[in-house]
Protein backbone atom coordinates (compact mmCIF):
# COMPACT_ATOMS: atom_id res chain seq x y z
CA UNK A 1 0.00 0.00 0.00
CA UNK A 2 2.80 2.70 1.19
CA UNK A 3 4.75 1.47 -1.78
CA UNK A 4 2.03 2.48 -4.40
CA UNK A 5 1.32 5.43 -2.54
CA UNK A 6 5.20 6.17 -2.81
CA UNK A 7 5.08 5.99 -6.25
CA UNK A 8 2.04 7.95 -6.92
CA UNK A 9 3.00 10.45 -5.23
CA UNK A 10 6.41 10.93 -6.81
CA UNK A 11 4.21 10.80 -9.99
CA UNK A 12 2.26 13.58 -8.86
CA UNK A 13 5.30 15.08 -8.26
CA UNK A 14 7.47 15.04 -11.52
CA UNK A 15 4.00 16.35 -13.14
CA UNK A 16 3.50 19.16 -11.39
CA UNK A 17 6.94 20.11 -11.85
CA UNK A 18 6.64 19.69 -16.03
CA UNK A 19 3.47 21.56 -15.63
CA UNK A 20 2.35 25.03 -16.27
CA UNK A 21 -0.56 24.83 -14.23
CA UNK A 22 0.59 25.91 -10.59
CA UNK A 23 -2.00 25.20 -6.90
CA UNK A 24 -3.32 27.93 -5.34
CA UNK A 25 -0.62 29.40 -3.17
CA UNK A 26 -3.53 29.16 -0.35
CA UNK A 27 -4.36 25.61 -0.61
CA UNK A 28 -2.61 24.18 2.24
CA UNK A 29 -0.49 20.56 1.25
CA UNK A 30 -1.99 18.82 4.21
CA UNK A 31 -5.90 19.94 3.35
CA UNK A 32 -6.24 17.70 0.63
CA UNK A 33 -8.92 15.15 0.98
CA UNK A 34 -8.48 11.97 -0.62
CA UNK A 35 -11.78 10.49 -0.51
CA UNK A 36 -13.25 8.25 2.17
CA UNK A 37 -12.08 5.03 0.41
CA UNK A 38 -8.46 6.63 0.29
CA UNK A 39 -8.64 8.42 3.59
CA UNK A 40 -9.54 4.92 5.52
CA UNK A 41 -7.02 2.63 3.55
CA UNK A 42 -4.00 4.77 4.55
CA UNK A 43 -5.85 5.81 7.72
CA UNK A 44 -5.33 1.80 8.79
CA UNK A 45 -1.96 2.10 7.59
CA UNK A 46 -1.34 4.84 10.52
CA UNK A 47 -3.10 2.78 12.82
CA UNK A 48 -0.89 -0.31 12.21
CA UNK A 49 1.93 1.46 12.06
CA UNK A 50 1.57 2.36 15.91
CA UNK A 51 -0.98 -0.12 17.18
CA UNK A 52 2.40 -2.05 19.25
CA UNK A 53 3.55 1.09 20.64
CA UNK A 54 0.03 2.12 21.47
CA UNK A 55 -1.15 -1.03 23.51
CA UNK A 56 2.59 -1.77 24.72
CA UNK A 57 2.00 1.16 27.19
CA UNK A 58 -1.10 0.35 29.29
CA UNK A 59 0.11 -3.90 28.94
CA UNK A 60 3.42 -2.19 31.11
CA UNK A 61 1.08 -0.66 33.10
CA UNK A 62 -1.42 -2.72 33.92
CA UNK A 63 1.29 -5.82 34.55
CA UNK A 64 3.04 -3.29 36.91
CA UNK A 65 -0.35 -2.55 38.95
CA UNK A 66 -1.43 -6.18 39.02
CA UNK A 67 -4.32 -6.15 37.16
CA UNK A 68 -6.69 -8.99 35.61
CA UNK A 69 -6.72 -9.45 32.05
CA UNK A 70 -9.80 -8.45 31.79
CA UNK A 71 -9.02 -4.91 33.93
CA UNK A 72 -5.96 -4.59 31.24
CA UNK A 73 -8.17 -5.07 28.28
CA UNK A 74 -10.24 -1.83 29.61
CA UNK A 75 -6.70 -0.12 29.85
CA UNK A 76 -5.86 -1.39 26.42
CA UNK A 77 -9.47 0.16 24.80
CA UNK A 78 -9.32 3.31 27.13
CA UNK A 79 -5.40 4.34 25.52
CA UNK A 80 -6.93 3.29 21.91
CA UNK A 81 -9.99 5.78 22.55
CA UNK A 82 -8.38 8.50 23.78
CA UNK A 83 -5.82 8.33 21.70
CA UNK A 84 -8.19 8.59 18.28
CA UNK A 85 -9.95 11.85 20.15
CA UNK A 86 -6.26 13.39 20.80
CA UNK A 87 -5.20 12.43 17.27
CA UNK A 88 -9.43 14.03 15.82
CA UNK A 89 -8.50 17.39 17.70
CA UNK A 90 -4.76 17.65 16.81
CA UNK A 91 -5.75 16.84 13.05
CA UNK A 92 -8.61 18.80 12.42
CA UNK A 93 -8.47 21.13 15.31
CA UNK A 94 -10.20 24.09 17.68
CA UNK A 95 -9.20 27.16 18.19
CA UNK A 96 -6.05 27.62 19.85
CA UNK A 97 -6.08 23.60 20.19
CA UNK A 98 -4.63 21.41 17.42
CA UNK A 99 -2.08 22.17 15.05
CA UNK A 100 -3.98 20.70 11.83
CA UNK A 101 -1.04 18.34 10.69
CA UNK A 102 -0.99 14.84 9.61
CA UNK A 103 0.31 13.41 13.25
CA UNK A 104 -0.66 10.99 15.03
CA UNK A 105 -1.45 11.19 18.74
CA UNK A 106 -1.21 8.19 21.52
CA UNK A 107 -0.06 7.33 24.75
CA UNK A 108 3.68 8.26 24.96
CA UNK A 109 6.76 5.67 26.18
CA UNK A 110 7.97 8.74 27.95
CA UNK A 111 5.98 7.87 31.15
CA UNK A 112 6.15 4.36 30.94
CA UNK A 113 9.26 4.22 33.24
CA UNK A 114 8.09 6.94 35.77
CA UNK A 115 4.53 5.64 35.99
CA UNK A 116 5.78 2.34 37.00
CA UNK A 117 7.95 3.58 39.50
CA UNK A 118 5.26 5.52 41.34
CA UNK A 119 3.15 2.39 41.03
CA UNK A 120 6.65 0.42 42.87
CA UNK A 121 7.06 3.11 45.45
CA UNK A 122 5.51 1.95 48.29
CA UNK A 123 2.06 1.54 47.09
CA UNK A 124 1.17 5.26 47.38
CA UNK A 125 -2.22 5.16 45.94
CA UNK A 126 -1.54 2.58 42.99
CA UNK A 127 -3.02 3.80 39.65
CA UNK A 128 -5.22 6.62 40.68
CA UNK A 129 -2.29 7.93 42.32
CA UNK A 130 -0.65 7.51 38.36
CA UNK A 131 -3.79 9.18 37.13
CA UNK A 132 -3.59 11.93 39.69
CA UNK A 133 -0.01 12.36 38.49
CA UNK A 134 -0.69 12.85 34.83
CA UNK A 135 -3.91 15.40 35.55
CA UNK A 136 -1.62 17.65 37.34
CA UNK A 137 1.45 17.41 35.17
CA UNK A 138 -0.39 17.99 32.19
CA UNK A 139 -2.32 20.81 33.73
CA UNK A 140 1.38 22.94 34.83
CA UNK A 141 2.39 21.55 31.03
CA UNK A 142 -0.86 23.20 29.27
CA UNK A 143 -0.01 26.52 31.57
CA UNK A 144 3.87 26.81 30.08
CA UNK A 145 3.15 26.13 26.48
CA UNK A 146 3.27 30.16 25.79
CA UNK A 147 6.59 30.26 27.37
CA UNK A 148 7.64 26.53 26.07
CA UNK A 149 10.01 28.42 23.19
CA UNK A 150 11.77 30.34 25.36
CA UNK A 151 12.58 27.57 27.58
CA UNK A 152 13.75 24.90 24.78
CA UNK A 153 17.35 26.15 24.90
CA UNK A 154 17.58 24.35 28.23
CA UNK A 155 16.41 20.94 26.41
CA UNK A 156 18.90 20.82 23.50
CA UNK A 157 19.80 17.41 21.26
CA UNK A 158 22.29 16.65 24.57
CA UNK A 159 19.78 16.52 27.40
CA UNK A 160 16.88 15.30 25.07
CA UNK A 161 19.35 12.27 23.71
CA UNK A 162 20.44 11.63 27.15
CA UNK A 163 16.30 11.01 28.40
CA UNK A 164 15.33 8.66 24.97
CA UNK A 165 18.25 6.76 26.20
CA UNK A 166 17.03 6.02 29.67
CA UNK A 167 13.74 6.06 28.42
CA UNK A 168 15.03 2.60 26.27
CA UNK A 169 17.40 1.21 28.76
CA UNK A 170 14.64 1.49 31.47
CA UNK A 171 12.21 -0.55 29.84
CA UNK A 172 14.62 -3.43 28.64
CA UNK A 173 14.09 -5.13 32.42
CA UNK A 174 10.36 -5.41 31.57
CA UNK A 175 11.14 -7.01 28.08
CA UNK A 176 13.86 -9.14 30.00
CA UNK A 177 10.95 -10.16 32.69
CA UNK A 178 8.00 -10.56 29.67
CA UNK A 179 10.59 -13.11 27.99
CA UNK A 180 10.85 -15.23 31.15
CA UNK A 181 6.96 -15.45 30.92
CA UNK A 182 6.02 -12.07 33.12
CA UNK A 183 4.69 -13.93 36.13
CA UNK A 184 7.99 -14.39 38.67
CA UNK A 185 5.67 -16.33 40.99
CA UNK A 186 4.78 -19.20 38.29
CA UNK A 187 6.57 -22.84 38.09
CA UNK A 188 7.66 -21.73 34.29
CA UNK A 189 8.85 -18.34 35.11
CA UNK A 190 12.65 -18.40 32.98
CA UNK A 191 11.87 -22.04 31.78
CA UNK A 192 13.54 -22.76 28.08
CA UNK A 193 9.83 -22.38 26.72
CA UNK A 194 9.34 -19.34 27.16
CA UNK A 195 12.54 -17.69 26.56
CA UNK A 196 12.42 -20.22 23.26
CA UNK A 197 8.91 -18.39 22.36
CA UNK A 198 10.39 -15.09 22.73
CA UNK A 199 13.78 -15.60 21.06
CA UNK A 200 11.43 -16.75 17.84
CA UNK A 201 9.70 -13.72 17.99
CA UNK A 202 12.75 -11.54 18.02
CA UNK A 203 14.27 -13.96 15.30
CA UNK A 204 10.78 -13.25 13.32
CA UNK A 205 11.21 -9.18 13.73
CA UNK A 206 14.57 -9.28 12.16
CA UNK A 207 14.10 -12.01 9.55
CA UNK A 208 10.96 -9.99 8.49
CA UNK A 209 12.93 -6.75 8.56
CA UNK A 210 15.33 -8.09 6.59
CA UNK A 211 13.20 -10.14 3.86
CA UNK A 212 9.83 -8.62 3.80
CA UNK A 213 8.58 -5.62 1.46
CA UNK A 214 8.72 -2.64 2.35
CA UNK A 215 5.16 -2.52 3.98
CA UNK A 216 5.86 -5.74 5.93
CA UNK A 217 9.25 -4.35 7.09
CA UNK A 218 7.36 -1.66 8.72
CA UNK A 219 4.65 -3.63 10.14
CA UNK A 220 7.05 -6.51 11.69
CA UNK A 221 6.54 -5.96 15.22
CA UNK A 222 3.12 -6.23 14.37
CA UNK A 223 3.13 -9.76 11.99
CA UNK A 224 5.80 -11.55 14.35
CA UNK A 225 3.60 -11.22 17.59
CA UNK A 226 1.17 -13.24 15.59
CA UNK A 227 2.79 -15.80 14.01
CA UNK A 228 4.27 -16.16 17.76
CA UNK A 229 1.06 -16.00 19.16
CA UNK A 230 0.00 -18.58 16.60
CA UNK A 231 3.15 -20.86 17.44
CA UNK A 232 2.28 -20.68 21.18
CA UNK A 233 -1.01 -21.65 20.76
CA UNK A 234 0.20 -24.89 18.49
CA UNK A 235 2.25 -25.59 21.64
CA UNK A 236 -0.79 -25.34 24.16
CA UNK A 237 1.30 -22.24 25.51
CA UNK A 238 -1.84 -19.24 25.12
CA UNK A 239 -4.94 -19.10 26.58
CA UNK A 240 -7.78 -17.05 25.10
CA UNK A 241 -10.59 -18.62 27.24
CA UNK A 242 -10.88 -15.05 28.89
CA UNK A 243 -11.29 -13.23 25.46
CA UNK A 244 -15.31 -13.92 25.15
CA UNK A 245 -15.70 -13.01 28.97
CA UNK A 246 -16.91 -9.77 28.79
CA UNK A 247 -18.55 -6.87 26.59
CA UNK A 248 -17.80 -6.88 22.82
CA UNK A 249 -19.11 -3.24 22.70
CA UNK A 250 -18.82 -0.63 25.82
CA UNK A 251 -18.83 2.54 26.23
CA UNK A 252 -15.18 3.87 28.58
CA UNK A 253 -16.24 4.17 32.29
CA UNK A 254 -14.68 7.72 33.34
CA UNK A 255 -12.93 6.60 36.81
CA UNK A 256 -12.93 2.66 36.63
CA UNK A 257 -9.88 2.61 38.48
CA UNK A 258 -11.09 4.81 41.00
CA UNK A 259 -10.77 9.11 41.32
CA UNK A 260 -7.12 10.24 40.83
CA UNK A 261 -5.52 11.02 44.23
CA UNK A 262 -2.75 13.51 43.91
CA UNK A 263 0.77 13.28 45.33
CA UNK A 264 3.44 15.57 45.56
CA UNK A 265 6.38 13.30 44.22
CA UNK A 266 4.64 11.89 41.85
CA UNK A 267 3.83 15.03 40.11
CA UNK A 268 7.27 16.42 40.12
CA UNK A 269 8.40 13.46 38.83
CA UNK A 270 5.49 13.44 35.98
CA UNK A 271 6.56 17.34 35.40
CA UNK A 272 9.62 16.10 34.07
CA UNK A 273 7.97 13.20 31.54
CA UNK A 274 5.92 16.16 30.46
CA UNK A 275 8.50 18.75 29.57
CA UNK A 276 10.43 15.59 27.75
CA UNK A 277 6.97 15.15 25.90
CA UNK A 278 6.66 18.41 24.88
CA UNK A 279 10.05 19.10 23.19
CA UNK A 280 9.25 15.44 21.26
CA UNK A 281 6.08 16.95 20.34
CA UNK A 282 7.56 20.15 18.77
CA UNK A 283 10.26 18.19 17.60
CA UNK A 284 7.69 15.83 15.55
CA UNK A 285 5.28 18.90 14.58
CA UNK A 286 8.25 20.82 13.38
CA UNK A 287 9.74 17.96 11.64
CA UNK A 288 6.28 16.79 9.84
CA UNK A 289 5.98 20.79 8.65
CA UNK A 290 9.21 20.20 6.96
CA UNK A 291 8.30 16.62 5.58
CA UNK A 292 5.10 17.97 4.28
CA UNK A 293 6.48 21.69 3.21
CA UNK A 294 4.19 23.67 4.78
CA UNK A 295 4.23 26.47 7.18
CA UNK A 296 4.39 25.92 10.93
CA UNK A 297 4.77 28.94 13.00
CA UNK A 298 5.22 29.68 16.65
CA UNK A 299 1.01 29.87 16.91
CA UNK A 300 0.51 26.64 14.85
CA UNK A 301 3.32 25.05 17.00
CA UNK A 302 1.73 26.45 20.46
CA UNK A 303 -2.05 25.35 19.04
CA UNK A 304 -0.27 21.28 18.94
CA UNK A 305 1.23 21.34 21.96
CA UNK A 306 -1.87 22.42 23.53
CA UNK A 307 -3.49 19.97 22.13
CA UNK A 308 -1.31 17.29 23.12
CA UNK A 309 -1.67 19.07 27.01
CA UNK A 310 -5.34 18.72 26.99
CA UNK A 311 -5.93 15.37 25.76
CA UNK A 312 -3.12 14.38 28.33
CA UNK A 313 -5.62 15.81 31.01
CA UNK A 314 -8.93 14.16 29.87
CA UNK A 315 -6.53 10.61 28.67
CA UNK A 316 -6.85 9.63 32.55
CA UNK A 317 -10.66 10.33 33.04
CA UNK A 318 -11.18 7.26 30.27
CA UNK A 319 -8.07 5.26 32.01
CA UNK A 320 -5.37 6.54 29.86
CA UNK A 321 -1.84 8.09 30.30
CA UNK A 322 0.11 11.15 28.53
CA UNK A 323 -0.52 11.81 24.68
CA UNK A 324 1.87 12.72 22.50
CA UNK A 325 2.49 12.45 18.76
CA UNK A 326 4.32 9.13 17.67
CA UNK A 327 7.54 9.55 15.77
CA UNK A 328 6.77 6.16 13.41
CA UNK A 329 3.78 7.58 12.03
CA UNK A 330 5.95 11.17 11.03
CA UNK A 331 8.59 8.35 9.27
CA UNK A 332 5.43 6.76 7.58
CA UNK A 333 4.26 10.20 6.10
CA UNK A 334 7.63 10.64 4.60
CA UNK A 335 7.63 7.61 3.08
CA UNK A 336 4.58 7.53 1.79
CA UNK A 337 4.85 10.93 0.59
CA UNK A 338 0.92 11.46 1.62
CA UNK A 339 0.08 14.79 3.29
CA UNK A 340 -3.40 14.88 4.00
CA UNK A 341 -4.30 15.20 7.50
CA UNK A 342 -7.75 13.96 6.74
CA UNK A 343 -6.07 10.42 6.59
CA UNK A 344 -5.11 10.57 10.35
CA UNK A 345 -8.16 12.00 10.74
CA UNK A 346 -9.86 8.44 9.55
CA UNK A 347 -6.80 6.89 11.56
CA UNK A 348 -8.13 8.54 14.73
CA UNK A 349 -11.89 7.80 13.82
CA UNK A 350 -10.46 3.82 13.58
CA UNK A 351 -8.85 4.33 16.61
CA UNK A 352 -11.93 5.26 18.58
CA UNK A 353 -13.95 2.45 17.27
CA UNK A 354 -11.62 0.20 18.39
CA UNK A 355 -11.72 1.85 21.83
CA UNK A 356 -15.39 1.06 21.95
CA UNK A 357 -14.38 -2.67 21.48
CA UNK A 358 -12.70 -3.65 25.13
CA UNK A 359 -12.73 -7.76 23.31
CA UNK A 360 -10.08 -5.97 21.21
CA UNK A 361 -8.10 -4.98 24.61
CA UNK A 362 -8.80 -8.62 25.85
CA UNK A 363 -7.58 -10.28 22.45
CA UNK A 364 -4.23 -8.24 22.81
CA UNK A 365 -4.38 -8.98 26.73
CA UNK A 366 -3.80 -12.54 26.08
CA UNK A 367 -1.16 -12.48 23.51
CA UNK A 368 1.26 -14.53 25.70
CA UNK A 369 3.87 -12.45 27.68
CA UNK A 370 7.04 -14.12 26.22
CA UNK A 371 5.75 -12.79 22.62
CA UNK A 372 5.84 -9.82 24.70
CA UNK A 373 9.25 -9.50 25.30
CA UNK A 374 10.52 -11.03 22.25
CA UNK A 375 9.29 -8.10 20.39
CA UNK A 376 10.01 -5.58 23.58
CA UNK A 377 13.45 -6.23 23.03
CA UNK A 378 13.34 -4.66 19.78
CA UNK A 379 10.78 -1.86 20.44
CA UNK A 380 12.56 -1.51 23.64
CA UNK A 381 15.79 -1.36 22.16
CA UNK A 382 14.58 1.12 19.27
CA UNK A 383 13.68 4.18 21.95
CA UNK A 384 17.30 3.67 23.32
CA UNK A 385 18.88 3.74 19.52
CA UNK A 386 16.80 7.04 18.61
CA UNK A 387 18.16 8.29 22.00
CA UNK A 388 22.11 7.39 20.86
CA UNK A 389 21.00 8.87 17.22
CA UNK A 390 20.38 12.18 18.91
CA UNK A 391 23.77 12.32 21.08
CA UNK A 392 25.17 11.47 17.89
CA UNK A 393 24.27 15.12 16.61
CA UNK A 394 25.99 16.51 19.94
CA UNK A 395 29.10 18.40 19.88
CA UNK A 396 31.63 16.97 22.13
CA UNK A 397 35.05 18.93 20.93
CA UNK A 398 36.54 20.86 23.79
CA UNK A 399 33.70 20.92 26.02
CA UNK A 400 31.99 18.89 28.82
CA UNK A 401 29.26 17.52 26.96
CA UNK A 402 30.87 13.93 27.01
CA UNK A 403 31.03 13.87 30.95
CA UNK A 404 27.82 15.54 30.89
CA UNK A 405 26.18 12.26 29.04
CA UNK A 406 28.32 9.73 30.40
CA UNK A 407 26.87 11.01 34.36
CA UNK A 408 23.61 11.50 33.76
CA UNK A 409 23.26 8.18 31.96
CA UNK A 410 25.36 6.38 34.71
CA UNK A 411 23.00 8.47 37.40
CA UNK A 412 20.02 7.39 35.28
CA UNK A 413 21.07 3.38 35.76
CA UNK A 414 21.63 3.08 39.21
CA UNK A 415 17.81 2.48 39.78
CA UNK A 416 17.66 -0.21 36.76
CA UNK A 417 20.88 -1.93 38.06
CA UNK A 418 19.84 -1.66 42.03
CA UNK A 419 16.17 -1.01 42.56
CA UNK A 420 16.30 -0.91 46.32
CA UNK A 421 19.38 1.68 46.18
CA UNK A 422 16.56 4.48 47.26
CA UNK A 423 14.46 2.88 49.79
CA UNK A 424 16.02 3.97 53.04
CA UNK A 425 15.74 7.67 51.76
CA UNK A 426 12.84 9.83 52.39
CA UNK A 427 9.17 8.59 49.85
CA UNK A 428 8.90 11.51 48.19
CA UNK A 429 13.03 11.14 47.14
CA UNK A 430 12.36 7.58 46.55
CA UNK A 431 9.89 8.25 44.27
CA UNK A 432 10.86 10.88 41.98
CA UNK A 433 14.70 9.57 41.89
CA UNK A 434 13.43 5.30 41.75
CA UNK A 435 12.90 6.56 37.98
CA UNK A 436 16.10 6.29 36.01
CA UNK A 437 14.35 8.43 33.50
CA UNK A 438 13.58 11.05 36.60
CA UNK A 439 16.97 10.81 37.73
CA UNK A 440 19.08 10.98 34.37
CA UNK A 441 16.67 14.00 33.03
CA UNK A 442 17.14 16.03 36.11
CA UNK A 443 21.03 15.27 36.27
CA UNK A 444 21.55 16.18 32.34
CA UNK A 445 19.47 19.25 33.06
CA UNK A 446 21.46 20.26 35.95
CA UNK A 447 25.02 19.70 34.38
CA UNK A 448 24.27 20.99 30.98
CA UNK A 449 22.72 24.46 33.21
CA UNK A 450 26.48 24.45 35.07
CA UNK A 451 28.78 23.70 32.44
CA UNK A 452 27.02 24.73 29.37
CA UNK A 453 25.29 27.71 30.64
CA UNK A 454 26.93 28.72 33.86
CA UNK A 455 30.30 29.27 32.73
CA UNK A 456 31.67 31.14 34.83
CA UNK A 457 34.73 29.15 36.71
CA UNK A 458 34.77 26.68 34.09
CA UNK A 459 38.50 25.67 33.41
CA UNK A 460 40.84 25.95 30.49
CA UNK A 461 41.60 23.27 30.53
CA UNK A 462 38.85 20.94 31.29
CA UNK A 463 38.70 16.98 32.40
CA UNK A 464 40.37 14.04 31.01
CA UNK A 465 37.27 13.11 29.70
CA UNK A 466 36.67 15.60 27.44
CA UNK A 467 37.25 14.30 23.42
CA UNK A 468 40.11 16.91 22.22
CA UNK A 469 39.42 18.53 18.75
CA UNK A 470 39.82 16.28 15.51
CA UNK A 471 42.81 16.43 13.42
CA UNK A 472 41.53 17.96 10.27
CA UNK A 473 43.38 18.06 6.68
CA UNK A 474 41.20 19.53 3.69
CA UNK A 475 40.71 17.73 0.36
CA UNK A 476 42.80 19.99 -1.62
CA UNK A 477 45.67 18.88 0.65
CA UNK A 478 45.08 15.35 0.36
CA UNK A 479 44.13 15.27 -3.50
CA UNK A 480 47.73 17.06 -3.68
CA UNK A 481 49.54 14.19 -2.60
CA UNK A 482 51.01 11.46 -4.81
CA UNK A 483 51.73 7.43 -4.48
CA UNK A 484 54.62 7.52 -2.47
CA UNK A 485 54.74 10.43 -0.63
CA UNK A 486 55.81 9.91 3.35
CA UNK A 487 56.60 12.46 6.57
CA UNK A 488 59.65 12.29 8.44
CA UNK A 489 60.90 14.92 10.93
CA UNK A 490 58.29 17.25 10.25
CA UNK A 491 58.96 16.86 6.20
CA UNK A 492 56.99 15.84 3.68
CA UNK A 493 59.53 13.47 0.96
CA UNK A 494 58.17 11.71 -2.34
CA UNK A 495 58.54 7.92 -3.54
CA UNK A 496 62.50 8.66 -4.28
CA UNK A 497 63.35 10.54 -1.23
CA UNK A 498 62.92 14.03 -2.87
CA UNK A 499 62.15 16.55 -0.30
CA UNK A 500 58.57 18.05 -1.64
CA UNK A 501 58.76 21.97 0.00
CA UNK A 502 55.93 23.11 2.12
CA UNK A 503 54.15 26.48 1.47
CA UNK A 504 53.39 28.38 4.77
CA UNK A 505 49.89 28.88 5.26
CA UNK A 506 49.19 33.03 5.65
CA UNK A 507 46.47 32.21 8.16
CA UNK A 508 48.55 29.95 10.29
CA UNK A 509 49.86 30.67 13.77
Amino acid sequence: MSTLSSHKNNSETHSMTNSSVTPSSTQRPEDENLGIGANFAYGLQHVLTMYGGIVAVPLIIGQAAGLSPADIGLLIAASLFAGGLATLLQTLGLPFFGSQLPLVQGVSFAGVATMVAILGSGGEGGLPAVFGAVIAASLIGLLITPVFSRITKFFPPLVNGIVITIIGLTLMPVAARWAMGGNSQAADFGSMANIGLAALTLCTVLLLSKLGSASISRLSILLAMIIGTLVAVALGMADFSKVTQGPIFALPSPFHFGMPTFHVAAIVSMCIVIIVTLVETSADILAVGDIIETKVDSKRLGNGLRADMISSVFAPIFGSFTQSAFAQNVGLVAVTGVKSRYVVASAGLILVTLGLLPIMGRLVAAVPTSVLGGAGVVLFGTVAASGIRTLSKVDYRNNMNLIIVATSIGFGMIPIAAPTFYHQFPSWFETIFHSGISSAAIMAIALNLLFNHLKTGNSENQSVFVAASERTLGFQDVAALNDGDYFKGGKLFDAEGKEVPLIKDAASH
